[in-house]
This record gives structure tokens, sequence and C-alpha cells, in this order.
């Protein structure tokens, strides 16, 4: 299965039971959604699917439960995010092993590692599989800049094919194919910023809330490639306030309850995340719900 990068990547939520195990079904459940909407491919373990505190045969069980459910329609992709390099090269080719078709790959974790400490990390994992890999750059949350520079010192790394570019610095992405042209392909990685990049010539999105709203996410993306603008616009208005959740330092918790008001998530977390509760998961949830009296027609 080959992956080219474009168009609606799905973060997947990890969701759980009650009594903290991993809950196959209802991942199952979520991902179906996905596909009947038309997403272009799905990532597992990300930030968003609470990779810190997953354990290793759980990411395999997702991996393999995607694969039994699309099959060859569209690209499974590996999150890795470890704190020391050959944890990250086993990871790599644990996933290949596993049937990945590719990886998304944040820099060391729980170390600020400096540009040439970076560059080295994100070479030892590209250089150690034949998948193709995503870098996340994510600075807000990560506290590390992979700048558009800085991708000059992985020219020679053919499995580094994209960037998922999470800087909030939207210029980042003229900046990149200014620079490389088409040789990294660039995927918006903040939903509050996802129009605004794909009218930009993002090749793509990698999203959270499709977790819960697959189709008006893909819809958004199929109005843009078919210049039908003003459609995007407007249902892009309409959706920002719930975008706005994947911005806030609980995005697992308050994706994972707009997931399960649509029917297709639970809201139960890992520790050390909490489910929310009294008048913080109110006011989210009556958001929510105010956003749903209002939803438009496809």
């Amino acid at each position: 299965m080959t992956c080219n990068w474009s168009g609606v990547f799905p973060a997947l939520l990890t969701p759980f039971t009650k009594d903290d195990q991993l809950d196959l079904p209802l991942f199952e459940k979520n991902l179906q959604a996905q596909l009947q909407a038309g997403v272009q491919g799905v990532i597992i373990g990300g930030s968003l699917g609470e990779a810190s505190t997953l354990e290793e045969k759980e990411k395999e069980a997702m991996v393999r439960s995607a694969l039994d459910i699309c099959g060859t329609t569209i690209p499974v992709i590996l999150n890795i995010a470890e704190s020391v390099t050959a944890t990250a090269v086993r990871k790599a080719q644990l996933a290949r092993s596993w049937g990945a078709a590719g990886l998304m790959v944040l820099p060391p974790m729980r170390y600020r590692a400096d540009d040439r400490e970076t560059i080295q990390y994100f070479r030892s994992v590209a250089k150690a599989t034949e998948l193709p890999v995503m870098i996340y750059n994510n600075p807000i949350d990560y506290k590390i800049d992979f700048r558009p520079e800085l991708f000059d010192a992985l020219l020679d790394c053919e499995t580094v094919t994209a960037l998922k570019e999470s800087s909030r610095d939207v210029t980042n992405l003229t900046r990149m194919l200014n620079r490389f042209g088409d040789r990294f392909k660039i995927l918006c990685g903040v939903d509050t910023l996802a129009l605004e990049e794909l009218l930009l010539g993002a090749h793509g999105w990698v999203a959270g809330l499709v977790d819960a709203f697959p189709q008006e996410t893909v819809a958004i993306w199929n109005y843009v490639q078919t210049g039908q603008y003003d459609k995007a616009r407007l249902l892009y208005r309409w959706f920002m306030p719930l975008l706005e959740l994947d911005i806030h330092s609980k995005l697992v918790q308050y994706i994972k309850l707009a997931a399960q008001e649509q029917g297709i998530g639970a809201e139960y977390v890992r520790a050390p995340r909490l489910c929310l509760e009294g008048e913080e998961r109110a006011r989210v949830l009556s958001m929510i719900r105010e956003r749903l009296l209002v939803r438009p027609a496809l």
C-alpha cells in the first residue's frame, strides 16, 4: 500500500472501556465512519490518540484491526513518539512488520533537542525504514521547531516525504513550497487553520474533529478541491467553534466527548488524564449540542 499524503488523514482517537481496556469494537466503529465519509488515510497512536499512554501491544492491535477493515483502500499510518532514538528506530521497524503503510514521527520526547540533535534523530528513523515518513512539527506543544530550512538536511533521506505542519505559522507552508517545491507534501495539522492552508496549497489535512465529524471534515476538503469556496467557507464558519477544541490542552477529552455525542466514541481517557466533570463538561457539551442544532445539510 502506497501513501501519497494527499487528502484528509484523521488522527484517530484511542477508545477505552470504563475499566481502562482498549475498546477495539468502538475503534472499528469510528474507523468505519471515517471510511464512509471518504477519508484518504488514517493515523494511529498520535497525540490525540494518547500515544504516551499506549502499550506496544495496543498499538499493534489497532494497526492490525485497521488493516483488517481498510485493506488496501487507504494507508494506515503509525505515529512514533519516543524519547530514545534506538526505541524510535525499533518502532519504525515494527510498524512495517505489522503492515503499516507509513510513519508520522515526532521529535524526541521529554528532551528539548537542538537542531543538530533533532536532525540526527529524524535521519536515524528515516534511514532505518523503507516506509514513507511524515515529520511532525509542533513547537507549541513539543518546544522543538523544525523550521523549513532544517529540511535541507533531510533531502537525501528518500523516505522523508511529508510534513505535518502545526507551528500555527501559516507562512511556513509557503516557505516550504518556495524552498522545496513538491519534494515534501505538506499537511495542515491545526484544525483552526485548515481552510486557510488548503487554499494556500497544502496537500492534506491531519484532522482532529474529524473523529466526531467525518462528513463535514471531508466535505471541506472536497469543496476546496472542486473550487466550491463559498460552500467551504460557510461550512468552516459553522465548524469553527468545534474546531477550536483541537487547540486546547484538553483536546483529547474534548474531542472524545464530541465523538461520544455523535455515537462513534466514548469519553473515557487513560490516566493521568481524567474525564471531564462539573462545569467544564457541561460547558463543552452545551457548545457541541448548540452546534448540532444548527448543523448545515451537506
